[in-house]
């Protein structure tokens, strides 16, 4: 064990590891993101199950149990550009690595939450096929491993829709109404499923995976995010 340890020790100084967030490299112990940036991540320090500005952005729309997101996402900050890496450059390792977070800090809440199975949001089969995966599912791979609750892909995209990114609250809402479908019908019943994702902004695609949700028996509807972008 000992001179595995040293041997993973020298690779490194031969062929260094470095933080994905800024350009020092990690240290024995370190994973993906040095223990600098991570103390430096901009947390929302919402508390899951009790009031937040993310709950409230479905009252009065979808009737979610819980909600919260881990970060803010701000633009050029580093989650930006550690979601950039995940999304668009193929680093899943940061996906399963944040999720992982999410799980840890939301690890003490959960208990009495009595959440049962977690479902990432699902990218189309053509988006996805181009990326090679879907980052939510990543991301929920990571926190299912952390709190040991179920993952299943409870849901699928039936349509292709345009990026969210550039449209107002009302285009978001209307580009994903009905485009989302259960994938076993029969495993939603009487459950309480946490919805996770990577960003929230307006919620519009998390109310929508919802509703389908709720409208097919699924008990309870809880949301948890990486990050929250205030447009």
């Amino acid at each position: 064990m000992h001179r595995f340890s040293y041997l993973k020790d020298f690779l490194r100084l031969v062929y260094p590891h470095v933080c994905l967030a800024c350009p020092n490299n990690l240290v024995h112990g370190e994973e993906l993101i040095c223990t600098h940036c991570i103390y430096d991540l901009p947390k929302t320090n919402f508390t899951f199950g009790e009031p937040n500005p993310i709950e409230q952005i479905f009252w009065g729309r979808t009737p979610i149990k819980a909600a919260t997101a881990l970060y803010w996402f701000e633009k050029g900050g580093t989650i930006q550009h550690v979601l950039h890496q995940l999304k668009y450059r193929q680093n899943k390792e940061a996906g399963y690595f944040l999720g992982k977070q999410l799980g840890r800090i939301l690890s003490p809440y959960l208990s009495t939450s009595a959440i049962q199975v977690v479902c990432p949001v699902p990218l189309h089969p053509k988006k996805q096929k181009k990326r090679g995966y879907n980052q939510s599912e990543i991301i929920a791979r990571g926190f299912s491993e952390i709190t040991g609750i179920r993952l299943d892909i409870l849901l699928q995209r039936t349509r292709y829709t345009e990026t969210q990114t550039a449209k107002s609250k009302i285009d978001r809402w209307e580009n994903v109404q009905h485009v989302f479908q259960l994938t076993k019908p029969s495993d939603v019943t009487n459950q309480h499923i946490l919805l996770i994702d990577d960003v929230i902004t307006t919620g519009a695609t998390l109310e929508a995976c919802a509703q389908c949700l709720l409208k097919q028996g699924a008990a309870t509807v809880s949301i948890a995010a990486l990050a929250y972008a205030v447009l």
